[in-house]
């Protein structure tokens, strides 16, 4: 017999482990952010209960004591039974052990090479493209930042909780800006929400689970096409300002390539909408031709301009990231600035 807890309990710790060394690397004001969200989650509060706040701040306090005191211990193996115990990184190993109990594990890599963990309870499996698609609902163990979806190891792992607090997340931001109009607030109209809160915020997880799903399909048959080579680059280029940049052009390619074309086969207009609702930053400076044709699609014209541009979109980031590999091939880390100066006037 699997002692469940026990495995809760040792995700937990490894992902606290994970946390003492990268959570304050953070800037000041995403910090308090994350662990605002993160007391929720751990509180078991709903997305607009009001915080008390003087608990909150006593609740930080003891966290980054409990951090210090575990920056520099290693991670723990998962007890998997009475005489076995398997590396924490282990992913598809565990959930062979975990699945018939109707749970989920996953640990993988983020931005700057953070590992993350999560134990959740499973909501759906399936399998599209020859790939493995993992859907899990309430977690029961998760670090500081909870990436609603990530592709490991030619499984697609989507994290339904994780989805709907950065869906509420954007709401809140929306709300503070006080901005009447725009991609989100056209999203929040088609799903209702001003009329059944609770409703559309459940409608907008299910739809944005599909296009997380459709994402990272997209990720794993770019990786199909740049083989193991691109991978070993990220890692080589990790902490650098390449890093990000090689994220945001595989990320490109793979929306190009699957979730935008599924977004508009299926008229998903309120995802159209959050989809630009989210795409800030560098991806956004590098598609002004997209929005260029989302804005005059939203505007009331048909979808044909979108469609081709994304369809442009398909072929150039492919070239884009052939050329990025050159680079790195004759290079090295040495190619770090010119594949990062390589990526920024590639705007399509």
């Amino acid at each position: 017999m699997l002692d469940q807890a026990r495995i809760r309990e040792v995700v937990q710790r490894n992902c606290d482990i994970s946390d003492a060394r990268y959570a304050r690397q953070h800037t000041m004001c995403v910090y308090l952010l994350k662990m605002r969200e993160y007391y929720r989650w751990e509180k078991g509060l709903s997305e607009d209960e009001p915080l008390p706040m003087g608990q909150v701040g006593e609740w930080v306090t003891a966290r980054e004591r409990l951090w210090d005191d575990l920056e520099v211990r290693d991670f723990d193996c998962l007890p998997m039974g009475e005489d076995e115990c398997l590396d924490p990184f282990a992913s598809a190993d565990i959930n062979q052990v975990l699945a018939p109990l109707g749970l989920i594990y996953s640990a993988g890599y983020g931005r700057f090479v953070k590992p993350h963990f999560f134990l959740a309870r499973l909501h759906r499996r399936d399998h599209e493209a020859g790939f493995e698609v993992l859907v899990s609902d309430e977690e029961l163990a998760r670090d500081l930042s909870a990436p609603p979806a990530m592709f490991l190891n030619q499984t697609v792992y989507v994290r339904r909780d994780a989805m709907r607090r950065l869906i509420w997340e954007r709401i809140e931001e929306w709300q503070w800006q006080k901005s009447p109009d725009g991609p989100l607030a056209r999203a929040l109209a088609i799903h209702g929400y001003h009329g059944d809160r609770d409703r559309a915020l459940e409608c907008m997880t299910e739809a944005e689970v599909d296009t997380a799903v459709w994402h990272e399909l997209g990720e794993g048959l770019v990786g199909r096409e740049l083989g193991e080579a691109w991978e070993h680059m990220v890692l080589d280029l990790a902490g650098s300002r390449a890093e990000l940049h090689l994220r945001a052009v595989r990320d490109m390619w793979a929306d190009a390539m699957v979730t935008l074309p599924r977004l508009l086969a299926d008229g998903r207009d309120a995802s159209l909408h959050f989809y630009f609702a989210n795409l800030k930053g560098l991806r956004r400076a590098l598609v002004p031709g997209w929005f260029a044709a989302y804005g005059e699609w939203s505007d009331g014209g048909d979808a044909e301009g979108l469609r081709d541009c994304v369809e442009r979109g398909h072929a150039h980031w492919s070239r884009v990231c052939t050329e990025i590999l050159g680079k790195y091939r004759e290079q090295g880390t040495g190619a770090a600035d010119a594949i990062a100066d390589t990526v920024e006037s590639a705007f399509v």
